[in-house]
């Protein structure tokens, strides 16, 4: 898995209804073939777009969880990965990856690799919005303080695997989190080492 340190430029984000933002719509093999207003991809049945989530970890293998900010108009409130989204049309994932970290928590990572991608179908139950996702998936470290926007994320919480699943238990969290982390987890364990037991 290759990792390179990531920066990243900071640019503001809207994640309103009204917000006017398209997202890369792709076929089942991840080639783009247009692209849909992102409010839009998201209604029902969904249309099949690009995507990324990101799990960065502390140095001593525990995983970063954001919850989600109440005023976002998807999934507000529960919990999922380190940071996910999707890149501008024609923006490269790792960028975006790289970007969106740092316009949600204020840190760029300190490492931060490809950890393939992956295909689902999530509907939301609580909004009726459905998640129709190409997600590349990256891994990576985090050693800066977070600064978290407030408007993005609700809270932020390090975690074992062990801790992860009492969470988990408890919930909520999003929809698409344990595909997205299930999919990770080879590259994640190649990055924090098979005793952290992820």
């Amino acid at each position: 898995m290759p990792i390179t340190p990531a920066t990243a430029v900071s640019r503001s984000s809207d994640d309103s209804p009204e917000a006017v933002i398209l997202l890369e719509l792709v076929d089942e093999d991840g080639n783009t073939i247009g692209t849909a207003e992102k409010l839009s991809a998201h209604q029902a049945p969904g249309r099949l777009h690009r995507a990324f989530s990101v799990f960065l970890f502390d140095e001593r293998g525990r995983l970063l969880l954001q919850q989600r900010a109440l005023g976002k108009y998807h999934s507000p409130g529960v919990w999922s990965n380190t940071c996910c989204g999707h890149p501008y049309p024609g923006e490269a994932p790792f960028a975006a990856a790289a970007r969106r970290t740092f316009e949600e928590l204020g840190v760029s990572p300190a490492l931060l690799g490809e950890a393939g991608t992956v295909r689902y179908n999530h509907p939301d139950p609580a909004s009726g919005l459905v998640e129709q996702e190409y997600n590349h998936l990256f891994v990576g470290l985090v050693r800066d303080p977070l600064r978290p926007d407030p408007e993005e994320v609700g809270d932020t919480v390090f975690v074992t695997p062990a801790e992860l699943a009492e969470r988990h238990e408890a919930g909520p969290f999003s929809a698409w989190f344990m595909t997205v982390l299930d999919a990770a987890r080879p590259a994640i364990r190649e990055l924090t080492g098979d005793s952290t037991g992820w």
